[in-house]
């Protein structure tokens, strides 16, 4: 049950078109790619065979992969569409 000017469903539009930009982000996003360095490109620490045969294409060794991780930052997962304050800008 919508409320206002909504229609019925729309809430659940509005769900499910967030699901579906998050799905098409993901798809888009690969991982690496191309040739494997033999040298990390952060720290020129050699880059083990078993990495790069695993991982087609890896640009860092293990402990600065590991040290990206661990510094990533989820971005936050609000639905820009049903936000009153993005329909006001």
């Amino acid at each position: 049950m919508a409320g206002g000017w909504a229609r019925d469903g729309a809430v659940q539009d509005q769900i499910d078109a967030s699901i579906q930009d998050e799905l098409a982000r993901m798809k888009t996003r690969s991982g690496p790619v191309g040739d494997s360095l033999t040298h990390c490109a952060e720290c020129e620490e050699e880059i083990p065979e078993a990495r790069r045969r695993a991982i087609p294409g890896v640009k860092l060794c293990i402990d600065c992969m590991q040290e990206r991780d661990a510094s990533f930052k989820a971005r936050p997962g609000f639905n820009r569409r049903g936000s009153k304050d993005s329909q006001l800008k």
